[in-house]
């Protein structure tokens, strides 16, 4: 109930931000193999997995047409937040439930936490990617502009399956102005929005670069899906 007054105040962006400005990004050196070079390298679980439930309820206000991808990021959240509240304080980094499960041998195996965090950067790498073609030029049609961070992120990662699922839903998008007012707060200009999304996305490039240093020390970064 709380996360839901908060959300009637204020815009998934605005949100976003004050998650985001509790994170403290550490610069990581990617290791190779077992050198992981991450023993400072903190990655708070919830305000993490809080930004990726904004972009959920985002999803959830474009509708339908985001299926795919909404239901993606759902169940990679549930994955995490799962494994998380079995052990709050031990989980508390992220960091630790990719030590676990290479320990165990089944980072790579079928629904992994490992991979849950692989697929939620790359939803956010998507976002980042959104947000910046909105920001150089907010009048580009809507459904070119999706398809473009689609090809730039995800599509590179994505087999055939999941690659036709995706086109035809990034086909369905909204228009632009749509999109601009599910993103902004209410009674909120545009003016104001767009410095929102460039505080958004100064805050998210930096702990992307972190998390993808990360899964490439844990050789996590070039897994495909079906």
């Amino acid at each position: 109930m709380k996360r839901r007054r908060e959300m009637e105040k204020g815009s998934e962006i605005r949100s976003a931000i004050e998650e985001l400005s509790m994170v403290t990004v550490v610069k990581v050196k990617p290791g190779v193999g077992g050198d992981h070079h991450d023993d400072d390298v903190h990655i708070p679980t919830k305000p993490f997995l809080s930004v990726c439930n904004l972009v959920l309820q985002v999803l959830d206000k474009i509708g339908p047409t985001m299926a795919v991808l909404r239901q993606d990021v759902d169940q990679n959240i549930q994955r995490l937040e799962k494994v998380h509240e079995s052990k709050p304080s031990m989980y508390s980094n992220l960091v630790e439930i990719l030590k676990k499960e290479e320990g165990e041998g089944n980072a790579r195996k079928g629904n992994s936490c490992s991979k849950a965090f692989l697929w939620l950067t790359r939803a956010l790498d998507f976002t980042v990617a959104l947000l910046q073609l909105l920001l150089k030029d907010s009048g580009q049609i809507m459904d070119e502009a999706v398809e473009e961070a689609y090809n730039i992120t995800l599509r590179p990662w994505h087999g055939w399956i999941a690659s036709a699922a995706y086109r035809v839903a990034l086909k369905l998008v909204p228009d632009n102005k749509t999109l601009i007012d599910i993103l902004k707060a209410k009674d909120e200009d545009l003016d104001v929005l767009k410095e929102e999304m460039e505080a958004l996305v100064s805050l998210l490039v930096p702990l992307l670069q972190q998390n993808h240093s990360v899964l490439i020390s844990y050789g996590l970064d070039r897994l495909k899906s079906t």
